[in-house]
């Protein structure tokens, strides 16, 4: 599916579990900026929202409940993103509220959150920008639990490209990836393989595309 058909069914799935306040601020919430910064940076990245949760409720240092954008969640990894926009209500930010937004970024990151902030203006005039900032954290988290295993750069790599895209992998998207020849791809998949960190997705004889093996998808 496109764009529009997985944003759809995306909302329409978060939409249908909530209730109450929650559920009122998703439908109000999330506004034309969110949906450019999926437009624009998220989907061209990943071609789908695995993981992603807009407007996500947490709870307020003082006791109350704050609202992120977006919140990226899998197992040891917690990252906020958010997408501010420039108009009358940030110039007319009193010090106090000012000084409330920069308590409130700060105790996400006391409770264990990655803050990435992007403005509504990065987000349409700069879109590839920030895909690359997304990539970077998510890479660097995903990197940090690939290093607890025995892997060779290349593998690591490998399994990022797998990670981020959420579907099989081609050996010519690998080559690609790696700029490298293919018989070091054909080795570095083989390897892969054999450490069952990939699964054979597509052929039998000559495999065409590989997926994500159990182990590194729900990593212990």
């Amino acid at each position: 599916m496109g764009f529009e058909e997985e944003y759809q069914a995306f909302m329409k799935a978060h939409l249908q579990v909530r209730t109450g306040e929650r559920l009122r601020r998703l439908q109000e919430g999330h506004s034309h900026a969110e949906r450019v910064f999926l437009r624009q940076v998220w989907w061209p990245l990943f071609y789908q929202f695995s993981y992603l949760h807009p407007e996500y409720e947490v709870n307020d240092f003082k006791d109350g409940k704050r609202y992120l954008d977006f919140a990226y969640i899998r197992p040891a990894i917690r990252i906020c993103f958010e997408i501010d926009g420039y108009g009358p209500h940030l110039k007319n930010l009193s010090r106090w509220q000012f000084s409330d937004s920069l308590e409130r970024q700060n105790q996400l990151v006391i409770d264990g959150w990655t803050v990435i902030r992007f403005s509504y203006d990065q987000v349409k005039e700069q879109p590839r920008r920030c895909q690359q900032n997304v990539q970077q954290v998510i890479g660097r988290w995903l990197g940090d639990e690939l290093d607890q295993s025995s892997l060779s750069i290349f593998e690591k790599e490998v399994l990022r490209l797998a990670i981020r895209k959420g579907e099989a992998i081609s050996p010519i998207e690998v080559e690609k990836y790696l700029k490298v020849s293919d018989k070091t791809v054909k080795k570095v998949l083989s390897q892969l393989v054999d450490k069952k960190k990939l699964i054979p997705a597509s052929g039998t004889m000559r495999i065409r595309s590989y997926r994500l093996g159990e182990q590194v998808k729900h990593p212990v």
